[in-house]
């Protein structure tokens, strides 16, 4: 099976759409999400007897997407944006961890049914956890992260957000909740 098929497309007034299709398996469903990107998308199932069935689906939604004008964004015309915590201690401590994992929970399902990329990874750097989520849309993905974190009630205080397209080095800051002028990994 294939995984997911994620792809996007602007429509006349430029507006990115995006389409998304992937075989849940525990319930023998073939889904379709799509919608503007960074607003909640609609979602189609259809059940399917077998996996062979749900990768003729899959083909056949791939085709369709193309012929629609719609394609996968490289990762190079992406951007990162970093959601990261303050922390009291150099490496984190359990409830940090626990942060990590509910931060990273929510941040998977809020942007994913909008169309705003991936939660890549995470990390402990020098007193901060790092939450690393690849874009297309650096804007919307910042204010998505926002609305999910503060939603989440996951110390919303303690948030500050950078951005650099894929594969700059240099952050610049986004969010944060008390004067700064930049950010860092």
């Amino acid at each position: 099976m294939s995984g997911i098929i994620r792809v996007y497309k602007r429509d006349e007034e430029g507006i990115l759409q995006f389409r998304e299709a992937w075989f849940d398996e525990d319930y023998s469903q073939f889904v379709m999400n799509h919608g503007v990107v960074g607003h909640q998308s609609k979602t189609d199932e259809t059940d399917v007897v077998d996996a062979e069935a749900a990768e003729r689906l899959m083909d056949a939604f791939a085709v369709q997407c193309a012929e629609d004008g719609y394609a996968e964004i490289p990762v190079e015309e992406q951007s990162w944006v970093v959601a990261q915590y303050a922390l009291k201690t150099k490496d984190g401590t359990s409830r940090d961890r626990y942060l990590e994992e509910k931060a990273k929970d929510a941040l998977i399902s809020h942007l994913a049914w909008r169309g705003l990329g991936i939660v890549d990874r995470s990390e402990f750097s020098d007193a901060r956890l790092n939450i690393f989520c690849l874009t297309p849309d650096v804007n919307k993905t910042v204010n998505a992260i926002k609305v999910c974190i503060r939603g989440e009630d996951l110390d919303f205080t303690k948030l500050s957000i950078g951005a650099a397209h894929y594969g700059e080095d240099t952050f610049k800051l986004k969010y944060s909740p008390k004067p700064a002028n930049s950010f860092t990994l």
